[in-house]
């Protein structure tokens, strides 16, 4: 696994479904330690750009390099190997019902590692308290959770196995704002903590302000990708019309904290 080069790379990438073309050569680079949101309008497939790079969608053609590894040439069990090293959340929280906090946070551990009954549940406390759920929350249900609480046990989940890279699916979505600036701040304190890299799909502009270096918008079945303040400067009508709307107002065009 290499240490040196972007920690995704995507290139000439194209998905189609039937006679629909989700992706016509889309190329995109992740750097170490960057936040890198992804955008686009609905539709632009930014789900399945997703599921490409993390092995679950075999595009059509283009490659995959995750890690410094070519993940559409990888046998099953070496793409398990890189499954290890990244962490997911998806839009609902995607956990087990009928599982508690803490055995859905395990389910990682027991797929990639050999550890004994007491040393799982130390770890998955461990990752409870990581993403600042209370240590009773470890046994609830996620029927009895919030919606904040649940993002937090996915969370935990992703980072189960201390993962370099994390990946979320819209992570604030349906959140209040003052939940989902919670979240944010959280995932920036983990960043630094943890020195993660994290691709984040959104929607939500506050959460693009606060916590991404760079920013992808997906237009016409291509990326086009820079800087916060790159990006608003940007003169496709798309791009101005969601970055220049009413809700982006409040930011000028700048960028927020992380936009240099």
């Amino acid at each position: 696994m290499s240490d040196s080069g972007p920690l995704v790379e995507v290139r000439g990438l194209v998905n189609r479904f039937g006679a629909q073309i989700v992706h016509d050569g889309l190329d995109m680079t992740v750097e170490r330690g960057e936040v890198f949101g992804i955008v686009g309008g609905s539709g632009s497939g930014k789900s399945v750009l997703l599921r490409s790079i993390l092995g679950l969608q075999r595009p059509q053609a283009g490659e995959v390099s995750l890690m410094g590894r070519p993940v559409t040439q990888l046998s099953p069990a070496e793409l398990k190997q890189v499954k290890a090293g990244y962490g997911v959340t998806f839009q609902q929280g995607a956990l087990f019902t009928s599982l508690t906090v803490l055995q859905n946070v395990q389910l990682p551990m027991l797929e990639h590692l050999s550890l004994s009954p007491a040393a799982l549940d130390e770890l998955a406390r461990l990752k409870v308290r990581l993403v600042g759920l209370a240590d009773e929350a470890a046994g609830k249900y996620p029927a009895q959770l919030s919606g904040g609480m649940i993002k937090r046990a996915a969370l935990a989940r992703a980072l189960a196995l201390d993962p370099q890279l994390l990946m979320l699916d819209e992570p604030t979505a349906g959140l209040d704002p003052i939940s989902a600036a919670a979240f944010d701040e959280l995932l920036m304190d983990l960043r630094e903590q943890l020195g993660l890299t994290v691709i984040m799909i959104t929607h939500d502009l506050d959460t693009i302000f606060r916590t991404c270096n760079r920013v992808g918008v997906i237009i016409d079945r291509k990326m086009t990708s820079d800087t916060l303040a790159g990006i608003a400067a940007n003169p496709h009508p798309w791009i101005q019309a969601y970055f220049h709307g009413e809700r982006a107002e409040r930011f000028g065009t700048e960028g927020g904290r992380h936009g240099t």
